[in-house]
């Protein structure tokens, strides 16, 4: 897959995995929020709880399924993320919680979301 195709085919499973988190009742407060520390695909709140979203979006399962890349380090990157954007936001929460959305785009139909919350 070329460059160009990748980041369509992650734009696309932002803009899903977002209307997911909608559909649930979350409301988005930011997209790709980036600074020194590295982005944030999603950032949205859950009721009083801060929920910073990573996105993995594929054509299929075949390495494996998207939520399966969120481990170790992406996990710890992303906790300092989500202390970071507390900072500089201002913002004070009594939760924050890390979820992974996975978004597989098959060939053909629609594509299939799936959410697992609290994951790092």
């Amino acid at each position: 897959m070329t460059y160009a195709r990748n980041q369509a085919l992650g734009d696309f499973g932002e803009r899903v995995a977002a209307a997911h988190l909608r559909s649930l009742g979350m409301v988005v407060l930011a997209r790709n929020w980036r600074c020194r520390f590295g982005e944030i695909d999603l950032v949205a709140r859950d009721g009083s709880t801060l929920v910073i979203c990573e996105v993995k979006t594929r054509t299929s399962t075949a390495y494996g399924a998207p939520v399966e890349a969120v481990v170790g380090r992406k996990a710890v990157r992303l906790r300092r993320l989500a202390a970071h954007w507390l900072e500089v936001h201002d913002v004070e929460p009594l939760a924050v919680r890390i979820d992974v959305v996975s978004v597989v785009v098959p060939q053909r139909g629609a594509p299939h979301v799936d959410r697992v919350a609290g994951v790092a």
